[in-house]
């Protein structure tokens, strides 16, 4: 049976290098702040709405607080995902 040639792949040559472009990083230092203030305003908006039996933050919510309460933490995860 004949023998199959041996096939030589070419070295490899990198692109050539490209102009640097500035890339424009935002400053995101505000990221963290109000992610840790949305948890803390939900979480004691849930925990005075526990204590004072409903009748605050807004008693015209009713049970309806429970509800803004977690908004705000899940507002504070929403601003997590742009933490970098």
């Amino acid at each position: 049976m004949p023998k199959s040639r041996i096939r030589k792949k070419a070295d490899f040559t990198p692109p050539p290098a490209k102009q640097s472009t500035s890339i424009k990083l935002t400053n995101r230092s505000w990221v963290a702040p109000v992610m840790l203030a949305l948890f803390l305003i939900g979480l004691a908006w849930i925990v005075v709405f526990y204590v004072t039996e409903g009748d605050l933050p807004v008693d015209a919510l009713g049970n309806w607080n429970i509800v803004v309460g977690f908004g705000f933490i899940a507002g504070g995860f929403g601003v997590s995902t742009q933490w970098k």
